[in-house]
């Protein structure tokens, strides 16, 4: 994910060279390094999410069990339950990284449709402007392709059943948030949270440090337009 937010050091360092305008910054060299630098950072956050422990081993983006499950988890391991709602806890996060791969594709193909002015916003746009743009245009799509994929790891899960059971009557009367209401949609959001959470860290890690991690690709790029 270095290479994503490397692009993003631009605004910082850019504001220490006087001389780079606005417009300089849809040079098209400038526009194509970005966006080569965005693609090989989105093909990184696939890659650590989506091998074995990519969501369970990372505090950071692990799915816990849904908020209205997590009430009554004690009393279920008193009632020797603790094993099902393990079980539950690691097919949604082997859920979440068996369909994190699907949204390569889509995460590229949104860098190659990036326009010129959502190159410059990016650039010159707060801490987590990358992390929006990808948001905005891939979220709706991601949770298409994610969503047959975590139904078909957890259908086998009796908990998790029961749970969709409980959580469809319980959202009919409000006691069960409406995101919480099946342990699909409830995972692929997770998912989503979790792909989008740590590309804004590492953003805004870049951004603190851009001179510290700045690539010689982008060195050379916007050198070049400077």
């Amino acid at each position: 994910m270095r290479h994503l937010v490397t692009a993003l050091s631009f605004v910082v360092f850019s504001s220490h060279a006087a001389a780079l305008d606005l417009g300089s910054i849809s040079n098209t060299d400038a526009s194509q390094g970005l966006k080569q630098a965005l693609m090989q950072g989105a093909e990184r956050a696939v890659s650590q999410l989506g091998q074995a422990g990519g969501f369970l081993n990372n505090p950071q983006v692990k799915i816990p069990l849904p908020e209205s499950m997590q009430k009554a988890e004690k009393a279920m391991r008193m009632f020797g339950m603790g094993k099902q709602a393990d079980e539950l806890v690691l097919k949604m996060n082997q859920a979440a990284e068996a369909a994190v791969p699907e949204a390569k594709t889509l995460l590229v193909n949104s860098v190659k449709q990036m326009s010129v002015q959502d190159a410059k916003d990016i650039l010159t746009g707060g801490q987590d402007s990358a992390t929006q743009y990808f948001r905005k245009t891939t979220s709706a799509p991601m949770a298409e392709k994610f969503l047959p994929i975590v139904k078909k790891a957890t259908q086998n899960v009796d908990l998790a059943q029961q749970y969709n059971k409980f959580a469809e009557m319980g959202s009919k009367y409000g006691l069960v948030n409406k995101d919480q209401a099946n342990i699909e949609q409830y995972v692929t959001q997770k998912t989503l949270d979790g792909v989008y959470l740590m590309m804004a860290e590492e953003e805004k890690a870049i951004r603190q440090d851009p001179m510290g991690q700045a690539s010689s690709l982008l060195k050379k790029v916007f050198g070049a337009v400077k």
